[in-house]
């Protein structure tokens, strides 16, 4: 920072990150926390369990990211700007069906309002100028309100702020009697580890966590009861 040579400072080594044990629900536990959701929130929190997005993942899903004939949603410039597909999860096509049609019909109340301008990156934005007003480029979890841009001052309709969700998720876990500590990434931790045990293959699940190295998605294993669960205690022998 100060461009200063910082002279001889002997041997170093690099600190390292400590691994740490994910925190998981259980099947029960995931249903007692969906039992008190319902509306966008739920929606959202469901999806996020059922595919293993990231919250933020989530929440800049647009229109034209979810593909109703294939069954599958595309996860665009995920962690390490790459995208990935993830299956739709059967149980919310009609809900994610109703979803954009509720934006449909909020998005031309905009438009005949004057508004009706979705943020798009700026690539995007000169290639296809008019794009920004068109229905397929529209956020799939709209914003309640239409807000100014602090990047350029246009009042448009964002996409609804992760951190609504991460409090509704709090909320739903402290609601349910849950003691372990609850966040959105809680859900993506169980997601991969459901998978797991119902019995597919690390590959597969890496692929859909958009996991580059294996060995990220290895510390699941240690969950399913191929680590500590796998061993029984010597007590219970007594």
């Amino acid at each position: 920072m100060l461009e200063k040579p910082l002279g001889k400072i002997g041997p170093f080594k690099r600190p390292k990150r400590p691994k740490r044990v994910p925190t998981v629900l259980s099947l029960r536990e995931i249903g007692a926390v969906f039992d008190s959701l319902n509306g966008m929130n739920g929606l959202m929190i469901r999806l996020m369990y059922g595919t293993g997005m990231r919250v933020m993942e989530c929440v800049r899903l647009r229109i034209l990211d979810l593909d109703f004939d294939y069954r599958h949603i595309i996860v665009r410039a995920g962690k390490g700007k790459k995208d990935r597909s993830v299956p739709m999860p059967e149980r919310l096509i009609e809900r994610l069906q109703q979803q954009i049609c509720f934006v449909t019909d909020q998005h031309e109340r905009d438009l005949a309002a004057g508004f009706g301008e979705v943020f798009l990156p700026d690539a995007l934005a000169r290639k296809y100028p008019n794009a920004a007003k068109e229905l397929r480029w529209q956020f799939l979890f709209p914003a309640s309100r239409i807000a100014q841009d602090p990047r350029t001052g246009i009042l448009r309709r964002h996409h609804i702020h992760q951190t609504v969700i991460q409090k509704r998720i709090k909320q739903a876990a402290e609601a349910a009697g849950i003691t372990k500590r609850v966040t959105s990434h809680t859900l993506r931790h169980s997601f991969a580890t459901h998978l797991l045990e119902s019995g597919s293959d690390i590959r597969t699940v890496q692929d859909l966590l958009g996991h580059a190295d294996v060995s990220t998605t290895m510390i699941y294993t240690h969950v399913v009861g191929r680590a500590s669960q796998g061993v029984k205690s010597p007590l219970d022998r007594l």
